[in-house]
């Protein structure tokens, strides 16, 4: 299976998006809630239909990005949401992105890429923060499946990728989750070093 621009655009086109809430997550709306500071630069990697750069649009966050390989859920995004400014959706492969950011928000990309990306996503998060940056998300903790996404993954895997690269502030059990994920996600903060 080659997780490339048309898997993704099938998906999106045909509504095979069990991962989807339809929604912002809870754990990543509160944590938006007490940000202060709307001018930090937010980079939302494999953003998909990107309810949290829609939320933090609406609070006033004016250098939000999205990078996703689909172009299709990029144009729905725009749909959905006009007044995003365009030139902050960015359709590539967020492996080739350059750029830096203050903040990275994980919402179902890290699950998405194939476990054996998970190296090259550690160090490419702290290639894109700038010193002190954050990284600030949800990360299953459960396995998975093995074939196809979304992949799962345990606290104890995880923690090795990062390690090297950020300052593991927090890593725990997500209080709350949505109920159907509440025993299953990790609620992180990780600071690059």
């Amino acid at each position: 299976m080659v997780l490339n621009e048309a898997f993704w655009d099938n998906k999106y086109k045909s509504g095979k998006t069990g991962w989807d809430i339809g929604s912002i997550s809870t754990p990543l709306k509160k944590y938006f809630d007490q940000l202060t500071n709307k001018e930090l630069k937010i980079l939302i990697p494999g953003g998909g239909n990107s309810y949290e750069a829609e939320y933090l649009h609406k609070l006033g966050f004016k250098n939000v990005y999205v990078v996703d390989i689909s172009s299709t859920v990029l144009t729905n995004f725009q749909k959905r949401a006009p007044s995003f400014p365009s030139h902050h959706l960015i359709n590539t492969d967020f492996f080739g992105l350059k750029d830096s950011f203050e903040l990275i928000i994980e919402q179902t990309f890290f699950c998405a890429i194939h476990p054996s990306l998970r190296p090259k996503y550690a160090l490419k998060m702290s290639e894109l923060l700038l010193n002190n940056g954050k990284l600030v998300g949800l990360f299953f903790n459960i396995p998975l499946f093995d074939d196809h996404p979304p992949f799962g993954g345990t606290k104890k895997e995880y923690i090795p990728y990062f390690k090297p690269y950020f300052k593991l502030e927090i890593i725990e059990n997500s209080y709350n989750s949505i109920l159907e994920r509440r025993p299953n996600e990790l609620f992180i903060k990780f600071i690059k070093k």
